[in-house]
């Protein structure tokens, strides 16, 4: 069976940048998305915010040409005003940015939640995992 997971930005962010000791666990997610082994989506948040990080490693013709490449490979999981409601009234996850990506992870149907930050979902309704660990599944 195929896994639905959300990739969340640092895991992203660890493959774009090439991020020790983190990069080749990221690159084995991104690559399985890639080839089918697993359905990943990002949160459509996800994307303006590698955007604005990705400034000092990347031009912004490179970085249009890097987040079109994540485009193709993952789906997209967008916000509207539903869920930035129950981000705002959750108050058990206190960054309201974990809050979009859990909402976008439900809506997507996702199994998982991969990332590096799993203390920040321990109250999450999606579980939350780390790379190394998802891959070991």
């Amino acid at each position: 069976m195929v896994n639905n997971i959300l990739v969340d930005t640092n895991v992203l962010l660890d493959y774009l940048l090439e991020r020790e000791p983190f990069f080749e666990d990221a690159k084995k997610i991104v690559v399985s998305c890639a080839k089918g082994k697993t359905k990943g989506c990002i949160a459509a948040h996800s994307i303006s915010n590698m955007f604005y990080i990705l400034r000092k490693d990347f031009d912004e013709k490179e970085r249009r040409e890097v987040l079109l490449n994540l485009c193709s490979i993952f789906d997209v999981e967008g916000i509207d005003k539903v869920k930035l409601l129950s981000g705002l009234e959750n108050e058990e996850i206190s960054d309201f940015e974990d809050c979009l990506q859990m909402e976008c992870a439900k809506s997507f149907g996702a199994n998982y939640i991969v990332t590096r930050n799993i203390d920040d979902y321990v109250v999450s309704d999606v579980k939350a995992i780390e790379p190394k660990a998802y891959l070991e599944l």
